[in-house]
């Protein structure tokens, strides 16, 4: 179980972690649609995820989303780090109603976000621009890289719970055990 509190002039949060959980999500950020998506990763990702986030909601959620990123990032790279042997690549297609979103990734402790989901506008008073800065901020302090791509799709709220669940079954395919031997790695090390 991973500890990780984090206090600014924008927001306070506590994260207990854990890469190999069971699913579980006991989150309160105080923006109701990203608990929902933060419940959606864990669930499909197998983590186990205790957060708390007071943030300040007054000015927008930007802060708080960003941050929870940040926290979150850490944790996966203070889990992921060193490798063992993992398959490394995970991939995943996940489809909600008319949407459809991919994601591929790497565990390379190399960051790079490819963000192609083509969303405006609000969820309730979400603003979908937060999903790009929630996944830019975890992909940072991870050390993932990341390619979301949105393949079709109208509804909003479909098309950011299949980018959540994507990234989540991508990384859980991610960490499956490998039967090679090693760092999965030419370089020996990542």
């Amino acid at each position: 179980m991973i500890e990780i509190k984090r206090d600014t002039k924008e927001t306070q949060i506590e994260l207990k972690f854990s890469l190999r959980g069971s699913g579980r999500a006991k989150v309160d950020s105080g923006i109701g649609f990203f608990d929902h998506m933060l419940d959606a990763l864990c669930r499909h990702s197998g983590m186990d995820m205790e957060l708390k986030c007071n943030g300040d909601l007054h000015v927008d959620y930007h802060h708080s989303v960003e941050d929870v990123g940040i926290v979150i990032g850490q944790a996966l790279k203070k889990s992921l780090f060193p490798v063992g042997e993992i398959e490394r690549y995970g991939n995943a297609r996940v489809v909600m109603d008319e949407a459809l979103v991919s994601c591929d990734l790497d565990i390379s402790n190399r960051p790079f976000l490819v963000y192609e989901l083509d969303i405006d506008g609000k969820i309730g008073s979400f603003d979908t621009e937060l999903v790009e800065e929630f996944f830019r901020a975890l992909v940072i302090n991870s050390g993932l890289s990341v390619h979301l791509i949105q393949v079709r799709g109208k509804n909003r709220h479909h098309i950011v719970e299949a980018a959540f669940k994507a990234f989540a079954v991508a990384i859980r395919r991610a960490l499956s055990p490998s039967s090679l031997k090693g760092t999965p790695s030419t370089k020996g090390v990542l």
